[in-house]
């Protein structure tokens, strides 16, 4: 399978081991985002907090599908995780998105979420492009990832008063709620 995949994707002028690296480091970044978002949700408390709690648990939720939609990807194009779990967070593609020091200042929290998001529009922007009319799986893929992260940066923006977005706060439950774009790369 992977042969076939790596094959098709390099004839069609895409450089396999450069959008492995990408998507490798996109993976990480998910990864330890949803890391961080888990200690940064656990520490939004008080008056201020608790609204912002909801929408950093949705990005949360959202950043592991990712990287669990992003896995199968990698190994059908011949790549493959790090061994280790330290070697795999260090190429993240996206700094860490760390509790800040003083984890009652909601502003800072908020400059960290809207940071870790910015950072991943960037991320999938790129796969974006050098997989654009050549890798049409790896494309829809990173687009779908893509939409839900310029979600994401929105809701936080708007938090941090840059304006309304146009984005509104999702309804349903499960799969309707979390990852409306990237569940159909997800089982079951």
């Amino acid at each position: 399978m992977a042969r076939v995949a790596r094959e098709v994707v390099q004839k069609a002028g895409v450089d396999v081991d450069k959008l492995l690296d990408l998507l490798i480091r996109n993976a990480s970044a998910e990864l330890t985002t949803y890391y961080y978002y888990t200690i940064l949700r656990v520490n939004l408390i008080g008056l201020e907090g608790e609204g912002l709690k909801e929408i950093t648990e949705d990005a949360r939720i959202e950043d592991r599908n990712h990287f669990e939609a992003l896995v199968p990807r990698i190994y059908e194009l011949g790549g493959k995780l790090p061994g280790h779990m330290n070697e795999f967070h260090d190429l993240s593609a996206c700094p860490p998105a760390m509790l800040p020091k003083d984890p009652k200042d909601i502003k800072a929290m908020l400059d960290v979420l809207v940071k870790a998001e910015r950072c991943a529009v960037a991320g999938y922007t790129a796969i974006c492009n050098l997989t654009a009319g050549k890798d049409h799986r790896t494309y829809d893929l990173a687009l779908a990832i893509l939409h839900e992260e310029v979600e994401h940066e929105a809701w936080f923006a708007e938090f941090l008063g840059e304006g309304p977005s146009g984005h509104f706060r999702r309804q349903g439950t499960g799969f309707e709620r979390n990852s409306p774009y990237v569940s159909k790369f997800l089982h079951r």
